[in-house]
């Protein structure tokens, strides 16, 4: 039984499939073929050593003073017939021979030996992609069904960018290189991987790899990997808000007054910030500076509009106190702060968590509006620009 030792061996080092785990299926497979012989109520072990490979296979009956159940039972005055040693609550076992499995049941035991050594590839592939849940993976894109993109991941697992995770101004063609954020990695439920025939799916993997190339986390993560600073926890990011495909916007802080966080994200002429917008196919992003004042916060999130007045309030609706905001800015720059489809506007009041109403200047007089605190430095050099 060595050559089973040394194919267990060789099974471990090419499948990454535990050896203890092979051996523990076929343990298992050979119980359910002696049930399908016997029936399922006889009391049947199985144990393969761990050392030789020699399989050995019993039946057991419990030693009792009355028998009640034939299959499972031998009274103590057999038993004590048989080898004076056994005691009421011993069990007598008797060695089953492997001709004593049919051809049926032998096929089960290497069906269900496959579906175990299936099992466990999916269990190593799970453990190597679950550690990618939230990060950045590379694929290549292998074929198009439909409106899903089937990607490689390594030479054994593919998985799917469905339609609602792909961005619409994105194509892309068979060979090329794509940058995944990794949403979720699940085992599926076993039905999940069966055909309406009942038959097992072509999927070599069995795990459900969840991307996505809308994911607001795929630009901070690109950030995290390409900007120094974040990686060594000098620049923080503060929050992050998308229209995936258009415009991002980025809030960080410095935890060191001698780096400017903007400046650190950005990079020398754009160089930074170009490797992200290339990796995102030219997205634009904006990156703000986060202030603990909300009202700063504000002002520097409708970037690249510049704001002449900030006012932040909360306000109950229906019955929760709503973060609210009034925004006056320049005449001829509503458009710009409001953004094309309103999309400046939204970003930033995602980005704060604030609900922004935003009004010219003079809107904001015609309305009555208060506006004695104006922001000083701005008006200073609104009324030089006059």
């Amino acid at each position: 039984m060595s050559e089973i030792i040394d194919a267990l061996n060789q099974l471990e080092r090419e499948k990454s499939v535990s050896k203890e785990l092979v051996m523990e299926a076929i343990e298992k497979s050979l119980v359910a073929a002696c049930e399908k012989d016997y029936g399922k109520n006889v009391l049947v072990e199985a144990h393969m050593d761990r050392e030789t490979g020699a399989i050995t296979v019993v039946r057991k009956k419990e030693v009792v003073e009355e028998v009640e159940n034939d299959e499972n039972q031998i009274s103590l005055t057999e038993a004590k017939a048989m080898d004076d040693k056994y005691e009421i609550g011993d069990f007598v076992e008797y060695p089953l021979e492997s001709m004593d499995f049919g051809r049926m049941a032998a096929q089960k035991a290497r069906s269900i030996i496959i579906q175990n050594i299936k099992e466990g590839e999916r269990d190593a592939i799970y453990e190597r992609f679950a550690c990618k849940e939230h990060d950045i993976v590379n694929g290549v894109v292998q074929r198009f069904v439909d409106n899903t993109i089937y990607i490689s991941l390594d030479e054994k697992t593919e998985t799917r960018l469905k339609e609602n995770e792909q961005v619409k101004s994105e194509h892309y063609k068979v060979g090329d290189h794509i940058k995944l954020y990794v949403v979720e990695v699940k085992k599926p439920e076993k039905k999940e991987n069966k055909r309406k025939d009942g038959k097992d799916k072509k999927n070599n993997t069995g795990i459900n790899i969840h991307v996505s190339r809308t994911h607001p986390e795929l630009v901070k993560r690109l950030f995290e990997n390409e900007i120094e600073e974040i990686q060594n926890g000098v620049v923080e990011i503060m929050g992050i808000s998308r229209d995936a495909g258009s415009r991002s916007k980025l809030a960080v802080r410095s935890l060191d007054p001698n780096v400017d966080p903007v400046g650190a994200c950005v990079g020398m002429a754009g160089a930074r910030v170009n490797t992200i917008v290339d990796d995102l196919k030219g997205e634009k992003i904006d990156v703000i500076a986060w202030d603990e004042d909300p009202e700063v916060y504000i002002k520097n999130a409708l970037s690249p509009s510049d704001v002449i007045w900030v006012q932040a309030y909360t306000e109950e609706q229906d019955g929760k106190q709503k973060k609210c905001a009034r925004v006056v800015v320049p005449d001829d720059q509503l458009s710009l702060a409001i953004g094309k489809e309103g999309q400046n506007a939204s970003l930033a009041a995602k980005l704060t968590g604030y609900k922004i109403d935003i009004k010219s200047e003079s809107q904001a007089r015609d309305l009555g509006m208060i506006i004695d605190d104006y922001d000083d430095d701005y008006a200073d050099d609104y009324e030089d620009e006059e």
